[in-house]
């Protein structure tokens, strides 16, 4: 069976699991935290020399890392990736918009105010710097969702599942969805796509 390492309460981890679970993919959920040092062990990084969580490891034992990879390779030939060429280009376009723009600040922060341990890091400059770095990514997404019901063409994609996991826990790294209604309209739309599951669901 396809195994998937990650974290259970970590957005780039629950992205993979969310699309699989979409797409109806049964796999195996080994949980491997970087809280506890399990992503530095020999034996992990011997499958990903990075130390880092969500990793695929596929039935013959191939190995794909990185969130937005593993969401691309299991989108490929369906709906959630676009056939249409631009359509497709966008999906792309957002994918690093959320790798590059969003979660380094909206998550970061949230890891920084609710991990233990995280706290020493958490300096003035640091929490003002994210907050406003995350406001600055929300803006840019409420721009376009005031006009556009989702990220890559008239559907859901896997532009809307990676951005969707942190954004949807913004609030515990302070930011204020209510100062963003397009964005907030957004995740009950993707909430109410079907086979959506929470974060925590396992399989």
């Amino acid at each position: 069976m396809i195994k998937l390492y990650g974290m259970v309460d970590s957005g780039n981890c629950y992205k993979p699991r969310l699309l699989m679970a979409k797409l109806g993919l049964s796999f195996e959920h080994v949980e491997v935290s970087s809280h506890s040092g399990a992503t530095r062990t020999p034996d992990y990084l011997a499958k990903n020399p990075n130390g880092m969580v969500p990793l695929l490891e596929l039935e013959d034992g191939r190995l794909l890392a990185e969130s937005n990879a593993i969401l691309l390779y299991f989108a490929e030939g369906t709906p959630l990736l676009p056939a249409d060429r631009y359509a497709r280009g966008l999906a792309y376009q957002w994918l690093f918009f959320e790798q590059y723009s969003h979660e380094p600040y909206i998550a970061v922060r949230k890891a920084l105010l609710t991990v233990p341990g995280r706290a020493k890091d958490a300096t003035p400059e640091r929490l003002a710097l994210t907050l406003e770095r995350g406001n600055k990514a929300l803006g840019v997404m409420e721009k376009h969702l005031a006009q556009n019901d989702f990220f890559a063409g008239s559907a859901m994609s896997v532009a809307d599942i990676a951005l969707y996991a942190y954004t949807h826990e913004a609030g515990k790294g302070g930011f204020d969805l209510a100062a963003y209604p397009a964005v907030t309209d957004w995740l009950a739309r993707v909430r109410a796509e079907p086979g959506h599951v929470p974060i925590e669901w396992l399989p």
